[in-house]
């Protein structure tokens, strides 16, 4: 064999070692944008409510819908809690998800731990990404920690673990136990090591010191690059580690807006409100419904009933700063509560919003200006008080989005020179060109135009 020069050696080494490294980019998923996983700045979540999705109620049952939901537009899971649920002072028949007994266990009404780890693989190979529900402020009522470890819970006047709250199936945790901490944080570290899941979402995030964030977040975010999700809208949590929380404020005052009782202004001073809140990059899960806001409140078919709902869907999928949740069976839709601790199985079958929230999703996948980071601009193209539209915009995209938040027909028009133009309107899938001519809009009426 020819012996190589040191120089011919030395470039060798500069061009694999630069190989490498170009092959380690291409491989990995752990770029980030403004401090967030890439991923997710363009992305979605999709809650599923596996007791509920399917009359089996199994990950094996809710694994047929993939496909499906892929076809969608989907782009992260989320499951609701898939742990075991204490059957001590148990609700229902079922139990509360959120009444957990083991934080490193499945609910076998569910299926098996193998079950879900080839879930979460078939997910992945899908090109998908996997959150799980984690409840770190208290646990199921006989949890193995309180009998293992009794000093890892508050205890009540008679010295017993205390109630979180008044819901009475649970006990609440006690976070100035370090050792608990650990415990928890290892119990997390469990999920994206042994089972390779891509976040969390965490319940009642509000109420968990920041401290213990400040402290885990880093450690997981070392692991892999995860999204973190609290659930929450306290300004601490995105200082304290967290990727996104909940626009609870922006929520209530859609609600308000849908039934009348406020106009499209009051938006405007939530926006305000949240820029002098929370630092820049933080990030919004808006929604139309969840599994809270469904069982509880009639979300959305209460809320946001019959064609109200287009609007505000609109809304919370092109929205700065956000990710958009669409809860179990809103594509559906279902119109009724799901009940929270029985079986009350979705029935699939007409997926009348299926095409709508298709075209919101890859609009929002395939458009950078759609992206959580990109910058938004209020535009007055009539009555504001009534249409709310705004201006999203990145790198040579554009977005223009016009809602009719009113009950009654609106006058629109364009006076700004740099929104007409050629234009493709997004929902009626065809080009168009803008002119500063007058036209009307329908009530609760809605148009999204890409330049």
């Amino acid at each position: 064999m020819k012996k190589l020069s040191i120089p011919f050696l030395f470039i060798a080494l500069i061009f694999s070692l630069i190989c490498c490294q170009n092959n380690k980019s291409s491989n990995n998923d752990d770029s980030q944008i403004d401090g967030h996983p890439a991923w997710i700045m363009q992305g979605n979540i999709y809650e599923v409510n596996v007791r509920q999705y399917t009359p089996e109620g199994t990950f094996n049952a809710f694994a047929k819908h993939l496909d499906r939901l892929k076809a969608m537009g989907v782009q992260t899971i989320w499951f609701m809690p898939i742990n075991p649920i204490s059957k001590l002072d148990r609700k229902g028949s079922l139990g509360s998800y959120y009444a957990v007994s083991d934080y490193t266990a499945v609910n076998p009404e569910f299926g098996t731990m193998d079950d879900f780890k080839k879930l979460v693989e078939t997910i992945h190979d899908k090109g998908m990404k996997v959150l799980i529900d984690w409840v770190p402020n208290h646990t199921g009522a006989d949890h193995r920690w309180i009998t293992q470890h009794p000093d890892f819970f508050v205890k009540d006047s008679s010295g017993k673990p205390a109630v979180a709250f008044d819901w009475n199936d649970t006990r609440q945790l006690n976070y100035k136990n370090q050792v608990m901490q650990d415990s928890m944080l290892n119990a997390m570290k469990y999920w994206i090591e042994d089972i390779n899941i891509d976040g969390f979402r965490c319940d009642v995030a509000w109420n968990v010191p920041a401290s213990f964030w400040r402290k885990s977040i880093p450690e997981l975010k070392k692991m892999k690059d995860i999204f973190m999700l609290a659930e929450g809208d306290s300004t601490y949590l995105p200082k304290s580690g967290f990727d996104a929380v909940y626009p609870w404020h922006m929520f209530k005052m859609m609600e308000k807006v849908a039934k009348g009782e406020k106009s499209a202004l009051v938006l405007d001073s939530i926006n305000k409100e949240n820029e002098t809140l929370y630092p820049k990059n933080t990030i919004q899960m808006y929604f139309t419904s969840n599994h809270d806001e469904n069982s509880w409140n009639h979300a959305d078919f209460g809320t946001f009933p019959g064609v109200i709902h287009e609007p505000f869907a609109v809304f919370t999928q092109t929205m700065k700063n956000s990710v958009p949740l669409i809860y179990s069976g809103q594509e559906e839709p279902v119109l009724r509560a799901l009940k929270f601790f029985d079986k009350d199985p979705i029935t699939f079958k007409n997926f009348q919003r299926e095409k709508f929230y298709k075209t919101l999703l890859n609009l929002r996948k395939n458009n950078e200006a759609l992206s959580a980071n990109a910058s938004f601009k209020k535009v007055s193209l009539g009555d504001d008080k009534a249409i709310y539209a705004y201006v999203r915009e990145k790198g040579n995209k554009k977005v223009l989005v016009i809602l009719n938040f009113s009950a009654s027909e609106q006058t629109v028009s364009i006076k700004d020179a740099t929104l007409t133009g050629k234009t493709h309107n997004v929902f009626k899938e065809k080009d168009e060109t803008l002119t500063s001519k007058e036209w009307k809009m329908k009530p609760w009426g809605y148009e999204v135009y890409e330049y």
